[in-house]
């Protein structure tokens, strides 16, 4: 893998591990009634999508090896241009579903390398 798209991954893998931060200890409930938390929560959701789009425009083998990745470039152009119809829920949903696998597939891309390696 060519060092650009390494860097974009392990941007990917950061942003992952922060929502993973911002989130712990919430519900949704919690997600819902805090603006901060929810801008923050979609802001590193932006930059996964932007990620690992410009990983796949660098090198290729980042869209073979991530199959949703069509799907994670479609939620950051959601929340950037349709920001006024992001379903809260469905945010959610991935947050505490999709995303945990996600980073455990960056990392194993990365071969382990965590932040600040």
């Amino acid at each position: 893998m060519i060092p650009e798209a390494r860097k974009r991954l392990l941007d990917a893998a950061e942003a992952c591990a922060a929502i993973a931060e911002f989130t712990r200890a919430k519900d949704f409930a919690a997600y819902t009634r805090d603006r901060i938390l929810r801008s923050a929560v979609e802001r590193q959701f932006e930059i996964i999508g932007e990620a690992l789009g410009k990983a796949a425009e660098a090198d290729k083998s980042p869209e073979q090896l991530i199959p949703e990745l069509p799907r994670i470039v479609a939620l950051r152009n959601r929340i950037i241009h349709g920001y006024d119809s992001v379903d809260d829920e469905i945010v959610w949903d991935i947050v505490k579903h999709k995303l945990p696998a996600l980073e455990i597939q960056l990392r194993n891309l990365l071969g382990g390398e965590g932040i600040g390696q």
